[in-house]
């Protein structure tokens, strides 16, 4: 969100002798201080305060209005965001300030964006562009030309069909697509004149997921070995640990099998490092695929059953099912087919719970292939424990993955998994 200002409230403190002024800002300050403090519902209830006190000074009402739709927007409290950032942009209109009107015409975009109403969103942004252009705010220009193509990239992820891999998405889409990567593109114009590598950064991974999802995994890999550089220059880990992912994601689709596995194996150890349980997973699962797309089964178990202890750990049953279900296919390929309906099983079990018809279909008709072969007309008794795996060193499924991938598909690892 753009449009803060904590110069502001500090600078009118300063100056205003009214006593209305003052309880105005007192409680304003407060808020402010509180949302830089991370405490974004109490900051509300001051910033709130100050508008019930009231004070006569149209800028003063602005900037409160500015910083109530930031700290709702940080709340995702979105429709109130909306309320307060249109308040915002009425009084900058009202009182001719173009810095305020640009500002509240950025943040009113975000907040569409987030909302969906992209069309509304697009227009904003343009308001926002064409006044930094006209008032030659280069800082103002890149980040307007940035969240243009934040819009463009939801509108063309919105759009996309779930089952389609990169590259295969409708036109509508795609243009959508293309457009927030002329977009970016020109964001990076302005931040390399800035001289601001952190933006840069963030606008690389940024082109690099809109090139992923065009198709063009070779400008995709270059975009993200950059946004890896500057990262790593910066001593970003969490940066890193995307860009790792979403280098694996590209090179999957470049049929670099090993290349892919290097990164996953980074980003596994980085989001151990850095403790994140759902990223450990989602690295587990995908280099358990990549090892599977490399017919090495037993290191791709390896790699699932670890997935699995951390879905167990995490609670998640959907992560569970989608670990059974790749031990089963694994199993399947060694002609490990007593195991593999052990798992076809389990995932058979928890496709009813989750309710997850796809998945069922699957593992009925896994499992009537599975006993066809070792000729079983009834569920298998065998030990289950001598399958459960006791390593604790574990990987989850990012929970916006949807359905099932086709293991013998190029994009197994990794469909719908961009790191942003």
């Amino acid at each position: 969100q753009t449009g803060n200002a904590p110069s502001y409230f500090g600078f009118i403190a300063l100056v205003s002798g009214f006593t209305m002024e003052s309880s105005c800002l007192d409680l304003a300050l407060e808020g402010e201080r509180l949302c830089k403090a991370g405490d974004y519902r109490a900051g509300v209830s001051f910033f709130e305060s100050a508008i019930q006190v009231g004070t006569e000074d149209l800028q003063i009402l602005s900037a409160i209005y500015s910083q109530l739709g930031n700290a709702y927007f940080h709340l995702q409290e979105y429709n109130k965001a909306l309320e307060y950032h249109r308040h915002d942009l009425t009084l900058t209109r009202t009182i001719g300030d173009e810095l305020g009107e640009a500002k509240a015409s950025g943040n009113l975009g975000n907040t569409l964006k987030l909302l969906g109403r992209y069309d509304e969103a697009v227009v904003c942004c343009q308001r926002h562009l064409d006044i930094t252009r006209a008032i030659y705010d280069k800082v103002g220009q890149a980040r307007a030309l940035y969240n243009f193509g934040n819009v463009y990239h939801a509108k063309g992820k919105g759009i996309c069909w779930t089952g389609a891999d990169p590259g295969e998405f409708s036109e509508e889409a795609r243009i959508a697509l293309r457009k927030a990567a002329e977009y970016y593109e020109a964001n990076l114009c302005v931040v390399k004149e800035l001289g601001d590598k952190a933006a840069q950064g963030r606008t690389y991974g940024n082109l690099g997921n809109t090139y992923y999802l065009l198709g063009d995994f070779e400008t995709a890999v270059a975009a993200h070995e950059k946004r890896l550089l500057i990262a790593k220059e910066f001593g970003d880990k969490s940066a890193e640990r995307r860009a790792h992912c979403n280098l694996g994601n590209a090179h999957i689709f470049l049929h670099q099998f090993e290349v892919a596995a290097g990164h996953y194996k980074r980003t596994l150890q980085l989001a151990r490092l850095l403790k994140d349980k759902a990223v450990e997973a989602q690295a587990c699962y995908s280099l358990g695929n990549t090892y599977t797309l490399l017919k090495d089964y037993e290191r791709a178990i390896d790699y699932h059953l670890k997935h699995l202890v951390i879905a167990q750990d995490l609670n998640d049953r959907v992560g569970e099912g989608r670990a059974y279900w790749s031990l089963g296919n694994a199993h399947t390929a060694l002609g490990n087919h007593q195991q593999a309906m052990y798992f076809a099983e389990k995932h058979l079990e928890i496709a009813k719970e989750t309710g997850d018809k796809s998945g069922e279909v699957t593992a009925r008709m896994n499992l009537s292939d599975l006993r066809l072969v070792v000729g079983l007309k009834s569920n298998s008794n065998f030990n289950p424990n001598f399958f459960r795996n006791t390593n604790t060193n574990s990987c989850v499924l990012s929970a916006s993955f949807q359905g099932y991938p086709n293991l013998s598909s190029k994009s197994a690892p990794l469909r719908k998994s961009l790191s942003l």
